[in-house]
């Protein structure tokens, strides 16, 4: 990439391209994965939506704010590091913009996966297959970081996407299940 692309940013309308590419195949297969697992009761669940009479309204805010300290900690983590997230995948690579942005996006993805640990919403008192993108991201982060550090920009660029569209992306549309606090806060 010349350096004259690396200042106009036009040479990352493919990155972009490719992120948005890549979070409608996570999706996609988070949905058909989903869909499969649920067997007869995704003719249920369809059932069961057509019957909530569903209309738009405003968030209930309120929700979230009577949850848990670690859920609050991981919400404000999780948006904080879903903002920064896209602006650097979608942005220029390797300047100080984007390694302070780097900095407090690693801190956000880590303070999200730490306070998931101590989130038990879907089976009380013990841990679910989501604690497994917490211990993925614990794992992965710091590989990253020492990659870039190594100047290794194919790996860490490949470490950090992937934690972005799997912990985020992946693990996030869960939390938008019937049944769970974020779809309570927004279509209950």
């Amino acid at each position: 990439m010349s350096q004259h692309s690396q200042q106009t940013g036009t040479a990352n309308l493919g990155g972009a391209r490719n992120l948005i590419r890549t979070a409608v195949i996570a999706v996609g297969v988070t949905v058909a994965v989903t869909w499969l697992a649920m067997g007869d009761r995704a003719g249920l669940f369809l059932s069961h939506m057509a019957q909530l009479n569903w209309t738009p309204h405003l968030p209930d805010w309120s929700l979230l704010a009577r949850a848990s300290l670690a859920i609050q900690i991981h919400v404000a983590a999780v948006t904080v590091a879903l903002v920064i997230g896209g602006v650097l995948l979608t942005g220029i690579k390797g300047d100080t913009k984007h390694r302070v942005l780097g900095w407090t996006w690693v801190i956000a993805m880590a303070a999200a996966a730490i306070s998931s640990l101590f989130i038990h919403s879907i089976r009380p008192g013990h841990f679910s297959f989501l604690h497994l993108f917490a211990g993925w991201t614990l794992v992965a982060l710091p590989f990253g970081v020492a990659m870039a550090r190594k100047h290794k920009v194919r790996i860490h660029g490949r470490t950090m996407t992937g934690l972005f569209v799997g912990g985020l992306v992946i693990a996030g549309i869960t939390a938008f299940l019937p049944g769970r606090l974020m779809w309570a806060v927004l279509f209950g």
